[in-house]
C-alpha cells in the first residue's frame, strides 16, 4: 500500500495500492503515518505508471455515510501531515496526478513531473474541496488556483510548467533522482530555519483552514445525488449504463 525506504538520506514514500494509487482511508493513514514518522526530507511518488488518479470513488458510493465522514476527516489529516512536514517535500510526479492525486503533489514543497497529466477535476466529477483542500491549493498556485479549480480539467506537463501547478519537468529515467537530489539539496539548509520559514509562509493557509467547517462539505459528499453522479461516473469511465445506488 505505501512502500518507505531511505535513498541518500531522503525518506521515498511510495504509493503502491492497485493500479491507480487511488486514495482510502487505509492509504491516508499510512501517509500521515509516515510524514509524522519521517525525520528527513521526503519524496512522495507512485508505484507503476500513476502518481494517484485521484480518491477511490467506488468506496464514496458503496460505503455507508460513516466511512465517507471517517475518510474525508483523513483526508484532511493526510493533507496537512504533508504540507506542514518540516522538512522539505518533492513530489516525484511519475504518471496521472488527479483531483485528490493533484492535491497530495500540490501539498509537497516542490513538484518535478515526468510523463501524464495532472489537474484538479472534482467540480467536473460533482463533488465539493474540503476547506483545507482549497486552502493548501491557494499556497503553490497563487493566481492560477482559480484556473485550475474552476476550469477542472487536466493538463499536460509542459502546461503544468507554464502554470506553476509543477516546478520541473524532467524524463521518466531520472524523476527520482532529480527529485531526490533536489530533496537533499533543500535537505542541506539548516533545519530549524527551513522549517520555521516553511511555517511562516503556511500561517495564512493554517489560519483559514483552523477557521473553517467542513460539515456542509462531508453533508454533500454524502448526500444520495452525489453518489448517484459519482456511480454515473465510475460507470462512464468503465463503458457500462449508469445503475442507481442506495439512497
Amino acid at each position: 500500500m505505501l512502500n518507505t525506504y531511505d535513498r541518500d538520506g531522503v525518506t521515498v514514500a511510495e504509493l503502491d495500492r492497485g493500479p491507480v494509487n487511488a486514495l482510502d482511508l487505509e492509504l491516508l493513514g499510512a501517509l500521515t503515518a509516515a510524514f509524522d514518522r519521517a525525520d528527513s526530507p521526503v519524496v512522495p511518488t507512485g508505484a507503476g505508471r500513476t502518481f494517484s488518479a485521484d480518491v477511490d470513488l467506488r468506496r464514496i458510493v458503496e460505503e455507508p455515510d460513516s466511512y465517507v465522514a471517517e475518510f474525508l476527516a483523513a483526508l484532511a489529516r493526510a493533507f496537512l501531515a504533508v504540507f506542514t512536514h518540516p522538512r522539505p517535500t518533492v513530489a516525484a510526479i511519475n504518471g496521472h496526478a488527479i483531483a485528490g492525486g493533484c492535491l497530495f503533489a500540490l501539498c509537497c514543497d516542490t513538484r518535478v513531473m515526468s510523463t501524464g497529466t495532472i489537474g484538479l477535476t472534482e467540480l467536473a466529477v460533482g463533488v465539493p474541496f474540503p476547506r483545507s483542500a482549497l486552502e493548501i491549493v491557494r499556497q503553490p498556485l497563487g493566481p492560477a488556483s482559480g484556473r485550475m479549480v474552476l476550469r477542472a480539467d487536466t493538463v499536460e506537463r509542459d502546461e503544468a510548467l507554464r502554470l506553476g501547478v509543477v516546478d520541473e519537468i524532467t524524463e521518466p529515467a531520472v524523476l527520482l533522482d532529480r527529485a531526490v537530489a533536489l530533496a537533499s539539496q533543500l535537505g542541506s539548509y539548516p533545519a530549524a530555519v527551513y522549517a520555521a520559514t516553511k511555517r511562516d509562509l503556511q500561517q495564512p493557509a493554517l489560519q483559514a483552514v483552523s477557521a473553517g467547517d467542513d460539515a456542509a462539505v462531508t453533508a454533500a459528499w454524502s448526500s444520495p445525488q452525489t453518489r448517484q453522479r459519482l456511480a454515473g461516473h465510475l460507470a462512464a469511465l468503465a463503458g457500462k449504463p449508469t445503475t442507481r445506488t442506495r439512497a
